[in-house]
């Protein structure tokens, strides 16, 4: 599972770099999100799997986005 920090065409941006690095899955951070990004304790994110399955979580805790991915990835693959 990789990462992509995206300001413009996010979701297309993301999805090339999850087929570049050939990656099962990405997790894609907006910067466009108020309250969302590294500075401050809250996130959202979109997870895009390899079939390009998007979850999107709302504005919520690092913590429990850390469990939405968590339960993607066991989703998924388990």
């Amino acid at each position: 599972v990789g990462f992509a920090l995206e300001t413009e065409d996010e979701k297309n941006n993301a999805i090339k770099k999850l087929k570049s690095k050939n990656l099962d899955a990405i997790v894609l951070n907006s910067l466009n999100d108020i309250g969302a990004g590294f500075s401050g304790d809250s996130n959202k994110v979109t997870y895009i799997d390899k079939k390009e399955n998007y979850f999107s979580s709302e504005l919520k805790s690092k913590s429990l986005i850390a469990k939405d991915i968590f339960s993607q990835i066991l989703s998924r693959y388990a």
